[in-house]
């Protein structure tokens, strides 16, 4: 399926790992055009030797003059679409936590999220057109243990996408989450080594705990996950908004999962 995205412009958050590397990478192969960003200029300067359309930008977009920064390098371009995606806070059962974590755990998962939406929006307004895609987690659907902050924070996106969607339906702007599940990345890594620490068993048991809580016994991959980013990111998504879709595997059991 050609998903029309020639020389459209992206920006990919979390692009030189994980699911978001998956995305620039596919996006990449529609031959679509992507500021990429992550943390560490070394890894982003690797990926842009993928393509000569992928600008990059390191910074923490949690970080104010990060964001102003961003918003000078697109400029007047046409922005179709943004893949809204950062690591998250560490794993830590609800006993352990402080305020200060939670204090963390806004400014990381929530906050700067809704700041880079208010900075992009009414330019994709203007144009009446827009794709704004946010990466959570399963979490928000289904508590995944010793994610406290995760599980809670990512909520907190749900309901501000849900709630802005409600109020810019007509815009020609969608704005949907996907959460994903256990899929092969440096991050599940993490919280597999947490949980081998914490229950004093292999990460290798661990990772087979996790795989067996889907129902197709594996642990996902990242570039299935991208293929749906990328639908998502396209026109032909435009009946679709507000919504949180699962990428789990069928870790989710609820039937609105």
């Amino acid at each position: 399926m050609n998903l029309h995205l020639d020389n459209k412009l992206f920006l990919v958050g979390g692009a030189t790992s994980g699911l978001g590397k998956a995305i620039t990478e596919q996006l990449i192969s529609e031959n679509a055009r992507v500021i990429a960003i992550a943390r560490t200029q070394e890894k982003l300067k690797e990926l842009q030797q993928i393509s000569d359309k992928i600008e990059i930008f390191a910074g923490d977009l949690s970080q104010e003059n990060t964001l102003s920064g961003l918003i000078n390098i697109i400029g007047d371009r046409v922005l179709t679409g943004a893949v809204i995606n950062s690591g998250g806070p560490p794993a830590m059962a609800a006993m352990d936590t402080k305020l200060s974590d939670w204090d963390t755990a806004y400014k990381t998962v929530v906050r700067w999220k809704i700041a880079l939406t208010q900075a992009l929006l009414p330019k994709m307004i203007d144009q009446q057109y827009g794709r704004l895609l946010y990466i959570e987690s399963v979490s928000v659907k289904q508590p995944v243990e010793n994610l406290v902050l995760s599980n809670s924070m990512r909520l907190a996106v749900v309901g501000y996408i849900k709630t802005l969607s409600q109020e810019i339906g007509n815009s020609g702007v969608t704005l949907n989450i996907l959460g994903p599940g256990f899929h092969a990345t440096q991050r599940m890594e993490n919280l597999f080594k947490k949980n081998s620490e914490l229950k004093g068993v292999s990460e290798d048991e661990i990772r087979a705990t996790f795989a067996k809580q889907t129902v197709t016994n594996k642990i996902g991959n990242p570039e299935d996950f991208a293929s749906l980013a990328l639908w998502l990111l396209s026109p032909y998504s435009r009946y679709i908004s507000g919504q949180t879709i699962s990428v789990d595997g069928g870790v989710v059991k609820g039937t609105m999962g």
